[in-house]
């Protein structure tokens, strides 16, 4: 049981740890809104990938063979979601949101939820949960189930984690930044996720059509 958390914990960081939209969105919700909504907001994707995790563990040939019928239109609905974040976030006005912020609170629930929704696109993390589960030898079929839903609780521990620290040591420098500084990291974030998502558009695109053969 002792191995089986630790190895969770360590997926779920690493799986984490790579920089992508979700970061860029926890980075510019931090320096705008505190800690805490940036954290909701790795805790929405760690929970999506969750999901993942579990569908990779308990009915692995099902969901890929779904995944690899539908992956080209689950790319391109994943690049539209984050292109359309990106494209908010850029032309967000932080002074307008500090005016409303007077009035209302933000709501921790929708940070949450936009960032599961964002990540849930996303199904190719299904594979890094397989090369991870491979490489610490995270499935056995003799296993008690049980054994293996801590194991996957685990896995979120290790993300929510993750992006706890990361969250906590982006708020340290949240105080040295005015509005004009809040409104050009949320010009430099959405530029990025629209960025990435072109980028991946672009190669599901390629993909797709054979210009670009899968290894």
């Amino acid at each position: 049981m002792i191995d089986i958390i630790r190895n969770g914990l360590i997926i779920g960081i690493l799986t984490s740890v790579p920089v992508g939209p979700i970061a860029v969105l926890c980075i510019q919700r931090t320096l705008n809104r505190g800690k805490y909504h940036g954290f909701v907001t790795g805790l929405g994707a760690a929970s999506s990938d969750l999901v993942y995790a579990s569908l990779a563990a308990f009915s692995l040939s099902f969901i890929i063979n779904f995944i690899n019928s539908h992956q080209f239109v689950i790319e391109i609905v994943g690049a539209i979601i984050i292109f359309a974040f990106g494209m908010f976030l850029f032309r967000s006005n932080p002074v307008s949101r500090v005016n409303k912020n007077s009035i209302k609170k933000e709501s921790y629930w929708q940070d949450f939820i936009t960032s599961f929704a964002l990540t849930i696109t996303n199904p190719l993390i299904i594979f890094l949960f397989i090369g991870m589960f491979a490489r610490f030898k995270f499935i056995d079929a003799a296993r008690p189930q049980f054994t293996t839903a801590v194991g996957l609780l685990a896995v979120l521990a290790g993300a929510a984690l993750w992006w706890f620290t990361i969250t906590s040591f982006v708020s340290l420098f949240r105080s040295k930044i005015n509005l004009r500084g809040l409104g050009l990291i949320n010009k430099i974030s959405g530029s990025i996720l629209m960025g990435l998502s072109v980028i991946g558009l672009i190669y599901s695109i390629l993909k797709e059509t054979g210009v670009i053969i899968n290894p």
